[in-house]
């Protein structure tokens, strides 16, 4: 039987997709966008995590001292909180992934709970990734994020949406970027080449401005629509 049943009552997917990409590779902006576009909802896992804490329910309670400390969930409450996700309505037909899987593990309790179409890999080299984080603004209310390159904010320095001064977080300091781009290459490069093999990755050149990266996703999953 399924460990983890995922509710279905359409006999149509649409598709189930997988999105990688190392921090400040604009991941979490391509997979609103691609939400937006195809009318799948975006499953990130850090959103969730943190509506669990907030909400104070057993997964949240049993992981809110692992990210206390900074430390990744323990696979099967990080598995168990996908699988009750991806069951509700909305994931009918389909869902785009972001932030999971993040191990061999979580990958293949992923495969018992359902078959991935895509996974979409963005590939950014370390010095593009590192101008586009040092350049990245955030708003400390609304969570707006902003470039101050390549997606601008009309008034310099200032939120499009509520209005409030956007900073520069810590995260996206050099030295900060440089850590956890490394810690992102150690943990991922066993899933990529764990989904290369079964010959449902692709890889997606993320240079360039948003609307360019955008494109050569769209054009990616077009291939498995087709």
């Amino acid at each position: 039987m399924n460990k983890y049943p995922v509710k279905d009552a359409s006999p149509v997917i649409i598709m189930k997709l997988v999105i990688f990409g190392p921090p400040s590779a604009g991941k979490g902006t391509q997979a609103q966008k691609l939400s937006k576009k195809y009318g799948i909802p975006q499953v990130a896992t850090g959103d969730l995590l943190r509506e669990h804490v907030a909400k104070k329910t057993q997964i949240g309670i049993k992981v809110k001292s692992y990210l206390d400390s900074g430390r990744l969930g323990p696979d099967e409450l990080i598995v168990q909180m996908i699988g009750e996700r991806v069951s509700r309505p909305d994931c009918i037909n389909g869902y785009l992934l972001d932030g999971f899987p993040r191990t061999i593990g979580q990958a293949q309790e992923l495969e018992k709970m359902t078959d991935v179409d895509l996974v979409l890999n963005i590939v950014v080299d370390f010095e593009a990734l590192a101008e586009r984080a040092v350049g990245r603004r955030s708003c400390p209310k609304c969570a707006a994020v902003y470039h101050i390159e390549f997606n601008t904010p009309k008034v310099q320095g200032i939120c499009d949406k509520c209005g409030s001064k956007l900073i520069q977080r810590d995260d996206d300091k050099e030295e900060t970027v440089r850590n956890r781009f490394r810690v992102f290459k150690e943990q991922t490069a066993p899933l990529i080449e764990y989904y290369r093999k079964k010959g449902k990755i692709l890889d997606i050149d993320g240079s360039g401005g948003i609307d360019a990266v955008f494109g050569r996703l769209v054009a990616a999953i077009e291939t498995i629509r087709t």
